[in-house]
């Protein structure tokens, strides 16, 4: 069965269609065997929910073939900024792609860094907001480290820290994405910059596969990711934790989970962060296409509005767009 026949078993109505929401976590790419570009967006952002903008985050996609090494990954913001112009256009639909872009610069450069993010800048205009150095780091051979290669315990690196200092410096906005072991090592990080505006993508990366027992890793998640609470400067990406990784098998079943069946399972998390950190610097994320292979992103925005229903109208509003839409500098006005 096809990926998208497999999804389409499960067909939800939208609740509360009119909501604004900024969407700030998709990639985009085009690989032999993958396909995520403004039309398959667009099929997924038309699926009833009001998807005012969107927030493209770095994926190793479209890197520059020639010219310096550390270069290449502006080449990723140059082929987003054509796909958030050809959105701003107005001929794919009311909703606009990519109003932010979060690229790669590898921050272990320390401060030849700079000149790596003054060609994003530049590659992105006003589109471009900050990075992302994705630190995923495990030793066991069950848990892939991330697409970046890193090191063990790069978030403690000298050269990584001069580097994260530049953007400090240049006002830029950090995404950071790990797994949820190394949580001591980012809250750390936090506490060293409180001037850089930092976002944890997918609740910190809480893991449920390998060595890891999906209940388990909540308890230890919990208590780790409360020493946050004073670090002003970090906003909290709540999605992202329908993947593999994260052990609650959703890909093995034969129907795909409904909305109610993510709120049951996974609403622990949103519920603690939402209550711990506030909805001002929490945001609702879809993770597509990566969270595509467990669920539809309808179904997964109608999760999201019932994991929100007794919340109030400044609250939903927030956690929909508004903190989203701040974070990254993406005006209501221009979405």
């Amino acid at each position: 069965m096809l990926k998208s026949e497999w999804l389409d078993q499960v067909i939800e109505v939208a609740l509360e269609p009119t909501r604004p929401i900024c969407d700030p976590h998709h990639h985009l790419w085009d690989h032999p065997d993958s396909r995520y570009l403004i039309d398959e967006i667009m099929q997924d952002t038309n699926s009833g929910h009001n998807v005012v903008s969107t927030v493209f985050v770095e994926c190793d996609s479209m890197y520059r073939l020639e010219g310096p090494v550390a270069l290449a990954p502006v080449g990723e913001t140059e082929f987003v900024q054509g796909i958030a112009a050809m959105s701003a256009s107005g001929q794919y639909g009311s909703t606009r792609i990519a109003a932010g872009i979060v690229g790669f610069a590898d921050l272990s450069l320390g401060n030849n860094v700079r000149s790596v993010l003054e060609a994003h800048k530049i590659a992105g205009s006003n589109r471009f907001s900050g990075i992302r150095h994705a630190t995923g780091w495990h030793p066991s051979e069950d848990i892939r480290n991330s697409h970046t290669n890193p090191p063990e315990s790069l978030l403690l690196n000298d050269s990584f820290r001069e580097g994260f200092a530049v953007l400090d410096d240049m006002g830029l906005t950090f995404d950071s994405w790990f797994y949820h072991h190394q949580l001591a090592e980012f809250v750390d990080l936090a506490k060293a910059f409180p001037g850089v505006t930092i976002v944890l993508d997918h609740f910190g990366g809480p893991l449920g596969i390998g060595p890891y027992d999906v209940d388990e890793t909540f308890l230890v998640w919990k208590d780790q990711i409360a020493e946050l609470e004073d670090c002003a400067n970090v906003h909290f990406k709540l999605g992202g934790i329908n993947m593999k990784i994260n052990g609650f098998g959703w890909h093995r079943r034969d129907y795909p989970p409904t909305s109610d069946e993510l709120a049951d399972r996974t609403g622990r998390y949103y519920d603690f962060c939402i209550e711990s950190f506030g909805a001002d610097r929490c945001m609702f994320e879809s993770n597509f296409p990566v969270d595509k292979e467990s669920c539809s992103y309808g179904v997964l925005w109608n999760a999201f509005k019932k994991l929100a229903a007794s919340r109030s109208d400044e609250e939903k509003a927030a956690l929909f767009h508004d903190t989203a839409a701040r974070v990254y500098g993406i005006e209501r006005s221009a979405a």
